[in-house]
């Protein structure tokens, strides 16, 4: 029996575990049903592939180094929120000039910046003829140009204030701190895949 074997054996076996799974589940069925899906086959492929992204995601939380703190019963990440969003040295050179020297690949996670807060993406397509990269949820961005799609967000270079805030789900409100969001199933698997000595690297997960 290999490491990585006797690992998921002992998560299964878990208190942590189960609840973990629970709280997602319970999380994810409430997201379905409040989704306007057109068809009974959508419905039943999202249902399908949930188990295997909730076991993985609970699997990973447990397993992963990470500074955050673990919340088993909501299945969630917290640590103490900045008063206001973490944006000190976010100029667009500065977010320019990260990208241009990191070593972009396809699953490299990024923080995006709304109004109210900051969410985790990943890159899905590199374009080197045109010094660009693709986000999975956000879109295009441009190596040589301001560093911020106007339709999504902005895009930030990780640190550990920034991503701490994005695992967190912080938000701020007019610039007052408010109550933390709920991380989507997809971001708390991201959130998983951080290196975070070196933000440049991802995880394999």
């Amino acid at each position: 029996m290999n490491e990585q074997t006797s690992l998921w054996q002992e998560d299964y076996q878990s208190a942590d575990f189960a609840e973990l799974c629970n709280a997602l589940y319970e999380r994810e069925l409430g997201l379905l049903s409040e989704l306007a899906l057109s068809s009974a086959p959508s419905i039943q492929g999202r249902l399908k592939s949930l188990p295997h992204y909730i076991k993985r995601t609970a699997h990973s939380m447990l397993q992963v180094e990470t500074p955050l703190k673990l919340d088993v019963q909501n299945a969630s990440w917290s640590a103490k929120q900045s008063v206001q969003m973490p944006l000190n040295g976010q100029d667009s050179e500065s977010v320019n000039r990260w990208y241009v020297s990191a070593n972009l690949h396809h699953g490299l996670v990024v923080p995006i910046a709304t109004e109210s807060t900051i969410l985790l993406d990943s890159i899905d397509r590199i374009d080197l003829e045109q010094q660009r990269f693709r986000t999975n949820l956000h879109g295009w961005f441009y190596l040589s140009a301001i560093a911020q799609n106007k339709t999504t967000g902005q895009l930030l270079k990780p640190n550990k204030k920034v991503m701490i805030a994005a695992c967190s789900g912080h938000c701020w409100l007019n610039t007052h701190r408010s109550n933390p969001m709920t991380p989507s199933l997809r971001e708390l698997l991201l959130s998983c895949a951080i290196n975070w000595r070196n933000f440049k690297q991802t995880l394999a997960i």
